[in-house]
């Protein structure tokens, strides 16, 4: 996988780290102690160790190195002597001083007996003695030296201290995070140093104001109005505020199934607990907009906030953990928001939206993606499609970091957050249209390429060096653009080659002629063609239907009405003639019924009666 916004090439997508179980810091135990320990044999000579040095008073000198003022006497706190062991002289040699006194910490992990604080790496004072150690069933101090451990377990120590390092200057860092937060001003102008594609007037932003000013209830808004105003443009000192209002508008009209839904754990409730991951995102801070001023400085604010917000999604999404591409993601939220906003949006985008599916370890849902991008091409630029299968093009190629990093990885920022801007209204849908306007723009150019390291090299780096106006001109075909209808069909195509597939394996192994299974294969092919025109059959029919029964409801509210009006007639001609028979003398009032009478009883007398007159 290429990426033009990272250092070096990415390693496999999904990793973990394990390391061994040492002395810690208090913060650091809980993610030790989880990710993987010492094998038996060496937590035994530890205690064992410890044992021997409390148990065998006579014939062993003890000493205990003390700690200097300059390395752990931090605040003038008096230090509480300690007894180490070589493994832990072998840490302290490398390890950074910590920032709490050692009595400090000895309250702290009191409960802890197995475990010693790590001390001070000066060697012992001239009035102390070396400390002796006497592994359990040696009784020559000098053949110590000959059971050193292995260069495996050196080499797990290494990175293990090296882990806790960086750990400890995240702390640092987090400190020095809570001072930069009084200057938000300056960090927002940080934040927000890339180029705009479009220029956004000043009508626009007004727009907008009055927009997120009137429906900051959640209140439905007129979707139609909503697309309009962001086809015109996003000001991106509002872009964060936008992106959160039509998370809010996307959740109104989409409920999410209870089952779907994310664990209910606040983000400083995961900040507080340590992941198996760390080592993963760590590794990819570096490489995540290596150029961005916000990003650039090594463990600074921004390299601090994506770890503690990748952090964070790993404990949530304990299916999907952390993958290379959720870190570009991240980062374009964090340029445009505080964190735990970006941690909302974050759990909006890979739960409400879907895109967590294309992070799962199986990645099925990344092959169904390139196989719906590599239809969308066959059907509708064939001759680019054909140019790339000659050259054995595949998707997987250029369009795995498009899908999975949302183009952050190789595209400029501004044009990577329009791409935003349309994922937030439309969802998953946008990269497919990203990606078809990207290859049809360049096709001529692409067309031109005649080899694979030409045409490699050309998607991968001269494609992402647009100019503004074909930045412009892309984001305008994607709001015109509608396949949603062709990716549902080519999901179903997937699926069914899927089973044809698993269906002609079997076949195979049951010995069966070549030509049955031909005919087989190609009966369900023509059954899987009849199955999708009388999909999309069905689906005109259900709009038909729809439509019909919206009429007749239409019609059936009209006649309720009606017949209301003709009951109220019906009301009004009865009182009316109640009083007429109050008015009338008894006998004319006896004439009149009788007269009624007959004409009840003899219709055809009335009509006789009127051809007469």
């Amino acid at each position: 996988m290429h990426k033009s916004n990272s250092s070096s090439s990415l390693p496999s997508l999904h990793t973990s780290f394990s390391a061994p179980s040492f002395t810690a810091p208090s913060f650091l135990k809980g993610f030790y102690q989880n990710s993987g320990r010492l094998s038996p044999q060496y937590e035994n000579e530890i205690r064992q160790d410890t044992a021997s040095e409390s148990s065998d008073g006579e014939g062993r000198r003890r000493t205990s190195s003390t700690c200097s003022n300059d390395s752990l006497n931090v605040g003038g706190t008096p230090v509480t002597p300690r007894r180490i062991s070589w493994r832990q002289r072998i840490f302290l040699r490398v390890a950074s001083p910590m920032n709490k006194s050692a009595s400090a910490m000895q309250q702290q992990d009191g409960l802890d007996r197995n475990e010693l604080l790590p001390l001070s790496p000066l060697a012992p004072t001239m009035e102390e003695e070396p400390v002796v150690i006497f592994m359990s069933g040696a009784d020559d101090p000098e053949n110590a030296e000959e059971r050193k451990k292995s260069e495996e377990l050196r080499s797990l120590w290494r990175k293990a201290i090296h882990q806790q390092i960086l750990l400890l200057r995240m702390e640092k860092e987090n400190q020095k995070l809570e001072e930069a937060s009084r200057d938000e001003l300056h960090s927002r102008k940080i934040k927000l140093d890339y180029e705009e594609i479009g220029v956004c007037q000043k009508e626009i932003l007004i727009t907008w104001d009055k927009k997120l000013l009137n429906c900051r209830g959640k209140t439905k808004c007129d979707m139609e109005d909503i697309h309009i105003s962001l086809k015109e443009g996003v000001p991106k000192s509002r872009r964060g505020e936008i992106w959160q209002f039509l998370a809010v508008q996307y959740r109104l009209r989409h409920r999410l199934p209870n089952k779907q839904q994310p664990p209910d754990t606040s983000y400083k409730e995961l900040l507080k607990q340590l992941t198996t991951q760390q080592h993963a995102i760590l590794v990819d801070l570096g490489r995540t907009f290596p150029t961005h001023p916000y990003f650039s400085a090594q463990l600074g604010a921004g390299q601090l906030s994506l770890f503690n917000l990748l952090k964070a999604y790993s404990l949530l999404d304990k299916e999907v953990g952390y993958c290379q591409g959720i870190s570009f993601v991240a980062g374009v939220l964090l340029l445009h928001m505080s964190e735990e906003q970006a941690f909302e949006m974050l759990k909006f985008l890979m739960y409400d939206l879907g895109f967590r599916k294309q992070y799962r370890p199986d990645m099925m849902s990344l092959q169904i993606q390139m196989y719906q991008l590599s239809r969308l091409l066959h059907d509708y630029h064939r001759e680019l499609y054909n140019h790339l299968e000659e050259n054995e093009i595949s998707p997987s190629l250029y369009a795995a970091p498009w899908f999975l990093t949302l183009f952050a990885s190789q595209f400029p920022l501004g044009f990577v957050a329009r791409i935003f801007d349309i994922i937030f209204l439309q969802g998953t849908e946008v990269i497919f249209k990203v990606a078809l306007s990207l290859l049809s723009s360049q096709e001529t150019l692409i067309m031109e390429c005649e080899s694979f390291e030409n045409i490699v090299e050309f998607l991968k780096s001269t494609l992402p060096d647009m100019n503004t106006s074909e930045m412009e001109k892309i984001i305008t075909q994607v709001f015109e653009m509608d396949i949603s209808k062709q990716l549902h069909a080519y999901e179903v195509e997937y699926h069914v080659l899927q089973d044809e597939l698993q269906e002609s394996s079997y076949a195979c192994e049951d010995s069966e002629p070549v030509e049955k299974l031909e005919r087989a294969n190609n009966q369900l092919k023509r059954q899987n063609m009849d199955l999708l025109e009388k999909l999309q059959i069905a689906h005109a029919k259900i709009q038909t239907l729809e439509s019909n029964l919206e009429s007749l409801l239409t019609r059936e509210t009209k006649m309720k009405s009606l017949v209301r009006t003709l009951e109220q007639e019906k009301m009004a001609y009865q009182k009316t003639v109640e009083q007429i028979r109050k008015l009338l003398p008894a006998d004319a009032l006896a004439d009149c019924e009788a007269l009624l009478r007959d004409l009840t009883c003899n219709p055809n007398h009335k009509a006789k009666a009127g051809g007469k007159a």
